[in-house]
């Protein structure tokens, strides 16, 4: 069955900044578009970065200069490096499986994501 397992490495240097992995099985990671979506307390749902199968890469424009999609298809997992984190991006930070460019069916765990002023 599909799982995305999601994982958080926080870096030292450069302050404020963070990397998300998720780790896939259950389908064909490589040929598979995934994407990253958050929802922040009280909010909607919000898409947040999108990879295709070609590694052609999409942003919200919230993100776009500061966050990093990639994925590495030998070892099935989807990154998300964030970089001039704000208070505003703070939020559960979700990988997802596409079916279709940012049309998701499957979601990760879900990973906390927290930034104080």
């Amino acid at each position: 069955q599909v799982q995305l397992v999601e994982s958080v490495v926080v870096f030292a240097h450069p302050v404020g900044s963070l990397r998300l992995s998720c780790a896939a099985s259950g389908f064909t990671f490589s040929s598979t578009a995934m994407s990253w979506a958050r929802q922040a307390p009280g909010k909607g749902f919000e898409w947040v970065s999108g990879i295709g199968s070609d590694s052609v890469t999409h942003y919200a424009e919230s993100v776009k200069g500061r966050f990093t999609i990639s994925r590495d298809n030998a070892k099935n997992t989807l990154y998300l490096q964030m970089n001039s984190l704000k208070p505003e991006d703070t939020a559960l930070y979700y990988c997802a499986k596409d079916i279709y460019y940012w049309v998701h069916d499957y979601f990760g765990q879900g990973t906390q994501v927290t930034v104080s002023s």
